[in-house]
């Protein structure tokens, strides 16, 4: 065969193997970007997909190439694949053994029992009520997790819309966060806790300070205000939003001009004190009819103590309705790192000695207990029910069931998920319509998870979890049972019963 003729012919082999190729890639390009089920190959066509791969590779090569499931921090792989499979409800069953290690201090164990409850005899967890007998419209709380807060601003407007509806579907609490009430944050008929941050964002007058007529009127979509004091992400600072996230709408929803840093007070004007915090309590719950509580991250023990003691001095009226524990791990939003890293209680010790002292003074009845603190597994979960908490918030964890992929460029704008940017191009890979059945497939199946511990245990429903009924490490080979790592303490005299 002449060589001009052999040539052609490669060339045209080539040509067409080109184009086969192009249209391959053109192919792939489109299907990636129209789909709405994976926002990383929505938002990153094509390369996306590397990420899929070495995901699904990982498990045959992570003795070679990767760190253990476990290594990662701030949530390590294993934490996040449970998540993703719960939130698409693909169940969190494994095979071939746990990578958990029950000999690392700090490991959870729980005491399962020797004869587990039948299902015939399981009973539904019970609801909850808060502020009833103190409030003209107490609310009644139905799920053990719950969303935590975060601010439309920090979350994109995708991202609150599809917790809101999430939530809705799920039947737990949205909370707003410190940004205020935006209009995406009512599009799920959800219940929600509307927070009070240190610069009464979206319930402020032209001065800043608090407005009791916007207070009257968020009451209206709202379930329960919570005054926060401060976040286990960075106790003794304000929360700080960027001025290129203040857009306006943002600006005009908090209160404030439009790209300019929002950073809010380290802590309220108005409260310097004890009583100054629970005579705003008694002010809000007047004004608004709704149960009120206080968030706050635990540096000690004066606070909760005198919190306590000044509530019997002056009447249960005076009481907060809940009492959000926020651990000192926490951290959904920007912070700086040196309190990020060092500043307040983590959770696990926190939560129990809070709890101590509600039960000390008589108060656990009073108020309700609400743990945070990179509780995103059911097992963290039924821990907080076991140390004394009555709900769970998280932040994160949500935020994983909406797909996020632990990038840590939450401050920066350009989450590659679309959860925390304004960036519309990014926004776009997070598909409401798909993403707010996984908030919540996750809400469901943590709750779920945590009535099958509480099974497991012997008991009928969750709420009936005590200290007794879960063991921690603390050395190899040994744990403790949290009674007597925690032992509940003794009602003081003249405490309420």
């Amino acid at each position: 065969m002449p060589d001009g003729l052999t040539n052609l012919i490669l060339h045209g082999i080539a040509t067409i193997f080109g184009l086969i190729v192009t249209g391959a890639i053109v192919t792939f390009f489109i299907r990636d970007a129209t789909q709405k089920e994976h926002t990383i190959l929505r938002n990153y066509p094509i390369i996306g997909r590397l990420r899929y791969f070495f995901e699904i590779q990982g498990k045959y090569f992570r003795q070679y190439f990767f760190s253990g499931d476990r290594d990662e921090m701030p949530f390590n792989r294993a934490t996040r694949k449970w998540i993703y499979k719960n939130a698409k409800n693909k169940g969190g069953i494994i095979g071939f053994g746990s990578t958990y290690d029950l000999r690392e201090p700090g490991a959870l164990i729980f005491a399962s029992a020797a004869f587990p409850i039948l299902e015939e005899d399981q009973l539904p967890t019970p609801a909850l009520s808060i502020g009833e007998g103190y409030c003209d419209q107490p609310f009644l709380a139905h799920s053990i997790i719950n969303i935590s807060a975060m601010s439309y601003g920090a979350l994109s407007k995708p991202a609150i819309r599809a917790l809101s509806l999430g939530a809705a579907k799920a039947g737990c609490w949205l909370n707003t966060g410190e940004g205020g009430l935006s209009p995406y944050h009512l599009e799920g008929d959800c219940d929600r806790i509307m927070q009070i941050g240190t610069a009464k964002y979206g319930i402020r007058d032209k001065q800043g300070n608090f407005s009791a007529s916007r207070a009257r009127e968020i009451a209206q979509s709202v379930k329960a205000f919570e005054i926060k004091l401060s976040q286990g992400a960075k106790p003794g600072k304000g929360g700080m939003l960027p001025a290129a996230k203040v857009n306006e709408e943002i600006a005009s929803i908090r209160g404030i001009p439009a790209y300019q840093d929002s950073i809010s007070p380290n802590r309220h004007h108005d409260i310097g004190n004890i009583d100054e915090l629970l005579d705003q309590v008694v002010f809000i719950r007047e004004l608004t009819g709704r149960p009120v509580g206080i968030k706050t991250a635990i540096g000690g023990w004066h606070f909760i103590n005198e919190l306590c003691d000044t509530i019997l001095r002056r009447g249960l009226e005076y009481a907060p309705d809940f009492l959000t524990i926020d651990g000192g791990e926490g951290g959904s939003g920007a912070a700086p790192q040196t309190l990020l890293d060092y500043a307040g209680l983590p959770i696990a010790e926190a939560l129990p000695r809070a709890v101590d002292s509600l039960i000390e003074f008589g108060l656990k009845q009073r108020i309700r207990v609400i743990a945070a603190g990179k509780l995103v597994t059911s097992a963290k979960c039924a821990w907080a029910l076991c140390a004394g908490a009555d709900f769970i918030n998280t932040a994160r964890g949500f935020m994983f069931s909406l797909g996020c992929i632990q990038a840590m460029r939450c401050h920066l704008n350009t989450c590659p998920t679309g959860i925390t940017t304004d960036n519309p191009r990014l926004q776009r890979g997070l598909v409401v319509e798909e993403k707010y059945l996984r908030v919540a497939n996750y809400a469901t199946n943590v709750n779920r998870e945590i009535d099958m511990i509480a099974h497991s245990c012997g008991l009928h429903h969750a709420r009936e979890l005590r200290r007794e009924h879960i063991r921690i490490v603390e050395k190899a080979g040994k744990s403790i049972a949290l009674n007597i790592l925690h032992p509940y303490p003794e009602t003081r005299s003249g405490s309420h019963q």
